[in-house]
């Protein structure tokens, strides 16, 4: 089968296979295991939302107070000496070693229903509604904390995938459990949870570097799909 290329936000569809309806998915049982992941922030959003996260539970004077602790890590992520995921742990220990985890549910279920409406693409809710109704198992797949996103994965209706956080007798230690959930290890979470991808029909939709395994490894991948047609581009290498 044709697999679609990430920067295009279509599937390339084999001539010889039925498309995927309720109907097919019925009626040929190899069909209805169909694998439906999203990335959240920039994907089903309309930007990050564990920063404003941040800044919403501990308020603007605290938050910008913890930033400045940042301020250094930051210019050395901007000048290439510190990565991508050694500047994501320090913003989680900056911000939330030694905080109870019950504390920050609640605050992340606050953040879920003042932000919902701005925060999330409708394209992309509407998506996520046609996968679950044609039978599809789907799922979150992101970078962003777990504990921060399981009330809109509670809302979707769908499973979750996100970055573990540390938590010793419901404080969280500020450091992460394993990996950070992006590129390769988004794909090794899944077959973790689902076993081997091979087993399914893979669809799945990203929008950063950090999805580029992922799509890479979907039989329909989906590029910036919810994206304005301009702001598409090219898959990042």
């Amino acid at each position: 089968m044709s697999r679609q290329s990430p920067a295009s936000s279509t599937p390339l569809a084999d001539s010889a296979e039925p498309p995927l309806t309720p109907d097919t998915l019925v009626l040929d049982p190899q069909a209805s295991r169909v694998l439906s992941v999203f990335d959240f922030d920039g994907t089903l959003t309309r930007h990050d939302s564990f920063v404003p996260f941040l800044r919403f539970a501990f308020g603007p004077r605290r938050f910008h107070q913890r930033m400045l602790k940042l301020a250094l890590p930051s210019l050395g992520f901007l000048a290439r000496r510190v990565a991508r995921d050694q500047l994501k742990a320090r913003l989680i220990n900056v911000f939330l070693k030694g905080i109870e985890a019950a504390w920050v549910q609640q605050q992340a279920e606050a953040f879920c229903q003042r932000s919902w409406n701005q925060l999330m693409r409708p394209a992309g809710l509407l998506a996520v509604t046609d996968e679950l109704r044609s039978g599809a198992q789907v799922t979150l797949c992101s970078a962003s904390p777990a504990l921060v996103l399981q009330p809109f994965a509670k809302r979707l209706g769908i499973e979750l995938i996100g970055t573990e956080l540390e938590v010793i007798d419901g404080v969280l230690t500020g450091h992460i459990v394993g990996n950070n959930c992006r590129c390769e290890n988004k794909v090794l979470r899944l077959e973790s949870i689902y076993g081997p991808l091979e087993q399914y029909r893979l669809r799945a939709w990203g929008d950063t570097r950090g999805d580029r395994e992922l799509l890479a490894a979907a039989q329909d991948a989906h590029w910036r799909h919810f994206h304005p047609a301009w702001r598409r581009g090219q898959l990042a290498r």
